[in-house]
């Protein structure tokens, strides 16, 4: 069974001044919201997002999801996890790549060691399908602890 999700981009004019908005068509959770090379290229880029924001925010909830999973498969389940996803996007001259995305997760997990948490957070990161679909081409890490 393959489930499909859509967005919907819309960008005008060039790629250093120009804006663009990004819409989650499938489930309708986002609306406009706006894109700019500036958000892209800029650590003060204002209140517009970039895709690498959004491929950190579909990592970092993926992840948790797959950890959930993974938990389950040791039969524990979570009472928390927050995870944050930094993705690191580079420039160099003659292109630009996603260059990693580095995994932040802490958990409250009754009755699991550290050590277990840990193995836990390292399968969740290599089995999730978003880490899966970098995988080879971003550098991928994963730092767990418990709370």
């Amino acid at each position: 069974m393959a489930i499909t999700r859509s967005a919907h981009a819309v960008w005008s004019g060039d790629l250093f001044s120009g804006t663009g908005t990004v819409t989650a068509s499938s489930s309708g959770a986002y609306n406009e919201l706006p894109v700019s090379w500036k958000a892209r290229s800029d650590e003060a880029a204002g209140p517009s997002t970039s895709p690498e924001e959004l491929v950190a925010a579909a990592h970092a909830s993926c992840f948790c999801m797959a950890l959930s999973a993974r938990l389950g498969a040791d039969r524990k389940v979570a009472t928390r996890l927050e995870a944050d996803a930094t993705v690191t996007f580079e420039l160099f001259e003659g292109g630009a790549k996603v260059a990693s995305s580095a995994l932040k997760v802490v958990g409250e997990v009754p009755d699991m060691s550290e050590a277990d948490f840990q193995q836990a957070a390292e399968d969740a990161k290599n089995g999730c399908p978003i880490s899966t679909a970098m995988a080879g081409n971003v550098e991928l890490s994963v730092e767990a602890s418990l709370a």
